[in-house]
């Protein structure tokens, strides 16, 4: 005779596997929507002043101040498995000493299909600073807006949406007015 524990085990692993089961038939139909999001990405204005950190008051740093132009249809990313697309600008470029840098100038959550179209005239919502603190002889930037879909069930995937089509130099730094 089998004891009601052994009874209730059985029927919860057997539940427990058919769930696992199931939310990995999800995960891997979700990799099989792809969709290929369009926008288009225009940088309006890119200028470099001269000011001081926070951290280091007596220390001189370049900034860099952005303002852009995004426009893009996201609709496509959103299916029955997406639960938020989390936006980014990005800024793509090599300093002086040959690092590439990698740096998110605004962001964005989206988490409803009516909010999917984006059209954004702004400006960095985040310092855009160069580490070695001058911008001087970088090479230029590429800009991108990029994205991550976070599912209900599975693997998060990125992509990106727009992208400049040429670079931009970084100009001359001009001194902040206090």
């Amino acid at each position: 005779m089998h004891s009601i524990y052994s009874r209730v085990n059985n029927v919860s692993a057997t539940l427990s596997s058919c769930l696992m089961v199931l939310l990995a038939a999800i995960a891997i139909s979700s990799l099989f929507m792809g969709a290929n999001p369009e926008g288009t990405l225009d940088i309006a204005q890119l200028r470099v002043f001269t000011g001081q950190t926070r951290r280091w008051p007596h220390q001189r740093q370049e900034f860099g101040f952005v303002n852009f132009n995004v426009t893009a249809d996201l609709t496509p990313l959103f299916h029955w498995n997406t639960k938020q697309l989390f936006l980014y600008l990005e800024a793509e470029y090599t300093n002086a000493k040959g690092v590439k840098n990698e740096v998110v100038i605004w962001d964005r959550i989206v988490r409803r299909k009516e909010d999917a179209v984006i059209n954004v005239v702004g400006k960095n919502k985040y310092p855009f600073r160069e580490i070695s603190s001058k911008f001087k002889n970088s090479e230029p930037a590429h800009f991108s807006l990029k994205y991550n879909l976070m599912p209900y069930v599975g693997a998060l995937t990125f992509g990106e949406a727009a992208r400049t089509e040429t670079a931009l130099d970084f100009p001359e730094a001009k001194e902040a007015v206090s």
